[in-house]
């Protein structure tokens, strides 16, 4: 399903296994590949300390922007698809290591929920894994019903966030 004008969004990118950084790369790349969209920016990569399971190796993160016009379930299957083209098995286990992460942050302005999905995304406001590189590249982005990324990333600190990696455009 396509949406009646291109929409702006928000996609948290992570990985922890494998080539991270090149893992990361091409997902930005297929993220600008997606039918009706255009990556209007790209976070740089950060690397963070990992959530959940103890063991686990840091992860990579990084945020992109898109503009596109597929709608929100069609852009979620998209992003499922990159992620298992990336070696992503979803077994139920949360937090747990990841060849690929791809998180729907925002959707425009939209406030959205469905048995697969949920816009904005429901922990946004608790993560600086994903506050600090969306705040580099959509600082004065608004969250409906959360707030302005760069206030949330102010209020959230960065807890976790090891080392800021290259130039923006992951």
């Amino acid at each position: 399903m396509r949406a009646a004008a291109p929409v702006p969004c928000a996609v948290a990118l992570g990985a922890n296994l494998g080539d991270a950084a090149a893992t990361l790369r091409a997902a930005v790349a297929a993220l600008a590949a997606l039918p009706g969209t255009r990556l209007l920016a790209c976070s740089a990569l950060y690397r963070t300390a990992p959530v959940g399971p103890p063991g686990q190796p840091d992860y990579l993160n990084a945020a992109a922007l898109l503009a596109t016009g597929l709608d929100p379930e069609g852009l979620l299957d998209a992003l499922q698809a990159i992620e298992r083209a990336h070696g992503r098995r979803r077994d139920g286990s949360r937090w747990g290591p990841r060849t690929l992460d791809l998180d729907l942050l925002t959707y425009g302005g939209l406030r959205y929920r469905s048995r697969r999905l949920e816009v904005p995304h429901p922990r946004i406001a608790e993560r600086p894994f994903v506050l600090v590189p969306l705040a580099e590249i959509a600082p004065g982005l608004e969250i409906p019903g959360v707030g302005r990324v760069e206030a949330l990333r102010r209020r959230g600190g960065e807890a976790g966030i090891l080392e800021r990696i290259g130039g923006q455009g992951a």
